[in-house]
């Protein structure tokens, strides 16, 4: 019997709740075939970055999970919370009840700076500080020492922006968002006064959109300062501004301009954004001090111009490093890993007839939410041209779920997820906020009994 009809479903199973995963099932149910969807998420809560990477302070771009929410409505559509394959159920079990399986788990760790100091107590990775704030089970214990006078961050793309917004603002800024409590409370006491961007190359290339740069403008604490000899521009980089995908780069420029016409106020933090440096070492000898910065000048054609070192340094005081230099995907056994790029191996996401992937553990951290829903729509085509050669010996879903239970996993369906999200939505409405996230996943748990 062909499968994708009502009586012998194609049935996938996705690794991943967030965008991307989601996409995924919209284009499978939108096909003209009849598909079962089951999503596994390691958590007992779904939509990856959505929920543990978006800003606290970016209410607007989290209502993209109202979509998600009709997609999981769909009666052929399951949600398997709390179960981390690879751990819970190994890959080899997974295909016994799938005709596929796409991989959309994300780029879950950083690149590094590769520089003498790096791991320092007190240099961090942008991931863990982001994931902190936002209440990630798994960094909800992480530590921060906001008791230091200054903070710097390596990178200029919307993350890196984050984090320093973040720092910048006052407890009267984010007490009104979804911000974990935890990280409230640290934030309440930071002790931050100078904060730094550094990014490699010059403005006309920065990675940030102008939304995140344009609301450093608006900070109510901190001064934002730019050098307005960064903002002279080569002929290059003229050039460079003019070619068809700059528009933001464009707009970015406008926008620095006029920041760049501030001198500092009465605004008790600062927030300097310094252009055409690399981090050579990060110094100290109980934990960071100081940075050691090269000065860069670029080379190359317009739209491809690198920053190289000129020999020239400078040292900033550092109590805390933070680096957002790009995420990079992590291997998983059995899938095909490609080192150097941090992705899972695939063509137009195929990794082989059967095993598939979508998001950024597929092209890399690149793009904005909406950027994962044509990559996925993608991957499914070739799930369907490879349709006739895919097999599945085990078509149902309750042995898998007898599978689990008889190992003592605590499943979490999308109506568990909906009973916490509304617990959520309550305690944070008590205080004030949209939401107040729990951070712990024995309590999520808990909340289910």
């Amino acid at each position: 019997m062909s499968s994708g009809t009502p009586e012998n479903p194609l049935r996938i199973a996705i690794v991943g709740s967030g965008p991307s995963g989601f996409y995924a099932a919209e284009a499978l149910f939108k096909s003209e075939q009849t598909v079962h969807v089951d999503m596994f998420e390691k958590l007992p809560v779904p939509f990856g970055l959505v929920r543990s990477g978006v800003a606290p302070d970016h209410p607007k771009i989290k209502n993209v999970t109202r979509v998600y929410d009709k997609i999981a409505a769909n009666p052929n559509f399951a949600f398997w919370g709390n179960v981390e394959i690879g751990k819970d159920l190994q890959i080899q079990e997974l295909q016994t009840y799938y005709h596929a399986i796409i991989f959309a788990s994300g780029a879950a760790s950083d690149r590094r700076l590769n520089i003498p100091g790096e791991d320092l107590p007190r240099s961090y990775t942008a991931t863990e500080f982001v994931a902190w704030y936002n209440g990630h089970p798994e960094y909800r214990h992480h530590q921060f020492d906001l008791t230091q006078k200054s903070a710097v961050i390596i990178g200029q793309g919307n993350v890196a922006v984050d984090v320093c917004r973040i720092l910048a603002k006052s407890y009267d800024e984010l007490k009104q968002t979804d911000i974990a409590s935890h990280a409230l409370e640290a934030l309440a006491n930071s002790q931050i006064e100078d904060i730094y961007m550094v990014g490699r190359r010059g403005p006309a290339q920065a990675a940030f959109t102008p939304q995140e740069v344009k609301e450093l403008g608006e900070l109510a604490i901190t001064d934002t300062l730019i050098n307005p000899e960064d903002l002279h521009l080569s002929q290059t980089d003229e050039a460079e501004l003019q070619l068809p995908d700059k528009a933001h780069n464009r707009k970015n420029m406008e926008i620095l301009r006029q920041l760049s016409t501030r001198t500092t106020g009465a605004r008790t933090r600062r927030l300097h954004i310094l252009f055409f440096y690399s981090p050579v070492e990060i110094c100290g000898s109980a934990g960071v001090s100081s940075i050691v910065l090269e000065k860069n000048a670029l080379s190359g054609e317009a739209g491809r111009q690198k920053a190289l070192g000129t020999g020239e340094t400078i040292t900033l005081p550092a109590g805390l490093v933070f680096r957002s230099v790009g995420y990079r995907g992590t291997p998983m056994p059995g899938v095909p890993f490609h080192e150097a790029w941090g992705v899972f191996k695939n063509e137009q996401g195929r990794i082989q007839p059967g095993m598939y992937t979508a998001g950024w553990i597929k092209r890399g951290p690149s793009g904005i939410i909406g950027t994962n829903k044509p990559c996925s729509y993608e991957t499914v085509e070739q799930i369907f041209a490879d349709q006739a050669q895919l097999h599945c010996e085990i078509p149902r879903s309750q042995p898998l779920a007898d599978l689990l239970k008889s190992r003592q996993i605590q499943v979490v369906s999308y109506a568990d997820w909906q009973k916490i999200d509304a617990l959520e939505r309550a305690q944070g409405e008590a205080t004030g906020k949209p939401r107040e996230k729990m951070t712990a996943v024995a309590d999520m748990l808990a909340a289910l009994k």
